[in-house]
């Protein structure tokens, strides 16, 4: 008997949908059946992301550090300008209509600059101001904080050096809590950056100690959300072994509205996809400890 010799079983919006409808022994018939069931998908995801699950959306993300800025978006903002050419690194530009105000990371472009995370909100057409050179410009859209509000969380980061040439290095550096973070008391030194705390706001932040003293790069994995559920024809955003946790998933969440009595069923099938979807989901690293004869006491 000869196989398919296809591998794209693929499912969409609506074949999840009228899957987990028929595990909690139902049919969707409505058009609500269909909105409350992408709601309920929609907030499945938002759990995944909370338990550490979507490690497939890790990106790695390259930064720019300008010398004298300690705080930086999760991710690039950029401030769309007629031109940028006159600006410094590292200065404060202030929005002449709106008042908003932040720092210049890097100038990618003649008609762009990167930004720290703005005070205020930038207005399209508005004439930006730099306090060190003077240059004033306007705007000609408004940042996009989109991608870097879609951050989750930082999985690791290294500090690099001499970047593209020969003699490139990376140097790793540690995350430190908020509390530790807080208690730094010396947070205007500035040196190679070797620690860094993730400010998780609407709009997340990475901060570093000591503040860069030049132009270093900062690269680091970070944790994105998935796409969302739009549509029924959406394809949601797993790989193919997740398929099994997503159904199971999302049975449970809509039993809660449509089938109580079989919820606790349904939620026992979801947890035990789940953690079998985490642990295939796991690093794969090879694992070396090496005993400390610190830890001995001589006699």
């Amino acid at each position: 008997m000869a196989t398919s010799n296809t591998k794209d079983f693929e499912l969409d919006t609506a074949e999840y949908v009228e899957e987990a409808f028929e595990r909690c022994g139902l049919q969707a018939r409505t058009g609500y059946d269909l909105q409350t069931a992408r709601r309920s998908l929609n907030l499945l995801f938002a759990d995944w992301a909370n338990r550490g699950l979507n490690r497939w959306t890790i990106s790695q993300e390259t930064l720019l550090l300008a010398g004298s800025l300690a705080e930086y978006p999760l991710g690039t903002l950029t401030l769309a300008v007629t031109a940028s050419g006159a600006y410094s690194l590292g200065e404060t530009i202030t929005g002449a209509t709106s008042g908003a105000t932040a720092s210049i990371t890097s100038l990618p472009s003649a008609t762009s600059m990167a930004i720290t995370v703005p005070v205020g909100t930038f207005q399209t057409a508005e004439n930006i101001t730099g306090a060190t050179s003077g240059a004033v410009t306007a705007t000609t859209a408004i940042v996009d904080l989109s991608t870097v509000q879609s951050s989750i969380d930082v999985l690791s980061a290294v500090v690099r050096e001499n970047s593209g040439a020969t003699n490139q290095s990376d140097i790793s550096i540690g995350r430190v809590s908020r509390s530790e973070f807080l208690n730094i008391p010396s947070k205007k030194t500035q040196a190679r950056p070797s620690q860094f705390y993730i400010d998780r706001r609407i709009t997340p932040q990475i901060k570093l100690w000591p503040t860069p003293d030049k132009v270093y790069t900062l690269v680091y994995d970070r944790l994105v959300r998935m796409d969302d559920v739009d549509n029924m024809v959406n394809t949601p955003e797993v790989p193919f072994r997740f398929y099994p946790c997503l159904t199971a998933g999302l049975a449970y969440y809509l039993s809660m509205k449509k089938a109580p009595e079989r919820t606790e069923l349904l939620k026992a099938v979801y947890e035990e996809e789940f953690q079998r979807a985490a642990a295939e989901d796991r690093d794969r690293a090879s694992l070396s400890l090496t005993p400390s004869a610190r830890s001995y006491a001589i006699i």
